[in-house]
């Protein structure tokens, strides 16, 4: 795949959805952390039911801190691994209260020392609440990554470098979630929608369904 084509893609996914955002409901960026955390290997419509109930009781680390780590997973029992995920975000509101401020920091280091914190939970932090031109790869990205050819590699680091490489900058910042959305609604894992496409000419997956999908 080309420059030109690479363009193009972006180009209308822009059009189509000028100001892409995510799906995890926030107001700031500790919410906005929290919510990714609870997110691995669950929904964001899962996630959001569990913050609508827990972001009014406390959405602060040391809002968290005061409600325990029982009071904390009675609110987050209904997503997957919660006791794991509970823990590690209490750990993180400590650290975050004794190292930050209780500020996210906007910096990949200090996110990616908070337990339960790997790079991509970093990346949707530094993207999404910053405004930092980085790419999370998640299932959807990395699917969408090597099925149209816009950045093919074996593992999710290695289309993270190449999508980084391959996107244009003007549409590096929006990427991340005209990707996911993509990925989630149009290039699905089983049988993508390619007949309702807005890419489906320009992109080389040799497999495509005929039948519009929607």
């Amino acid at each position: 795949m080309n420059k030109v084509i690479r363009h193009e893609i972006f180009t209308r996914w822009q059009n189509d959805n000028p100001n892409p955002r995510t799906e995890l409901e926030y107001s700031t960026p500790f919410e906005l952390l929290i919510a990714v955390l609870l997110s691995a290997q669950s929904t964001d419509v899962g996630v959001n039911k569990a913050t609508r109930k827990l972001y009014p009781v406390a959405n602060t680390p040391q809002a968290i801190i005061d409600l325990g780590i029982d009071k904390l997973k009675s609110y987050v029992k209904t997503i997957g691994l919660y006791n794991t995920k509970a823990e590690n975000i209490i750990k993180t509101c400590n650290m975050l209260v004794e190292l930050h401020n209780s500020i996210i920091p906007d910096d990949r280091e200090a996110l990616e020392a908070l337990p339960g914190v790997g790079r991509k939970t970093a990346n949707v932090v530094l993207n999404t609440a910053f405004g930092h031109p980085v790419m999370a790869v998640d299932t959807h990205i990395f699917r969408v990554g090597n099925r149209t050819k816009i950045a093919p590699g074996k593992n999710v680091l290695e289309v993270e470098k190449k999508l980084l490489k391959a996107i244009p900058k003007e549409f590096l910042v929006d990427a991340h979630h005209w990707m996911i959305l993509h990925g989630r609604y149009v290039c699905t894992a089983r049988k993508p929608k390619c007949g309702s496409c807005l890419i489906e000419d320009l992109c080389e997956f040799k497999e495509k369904t005929e039948i519009d999908s929607y």
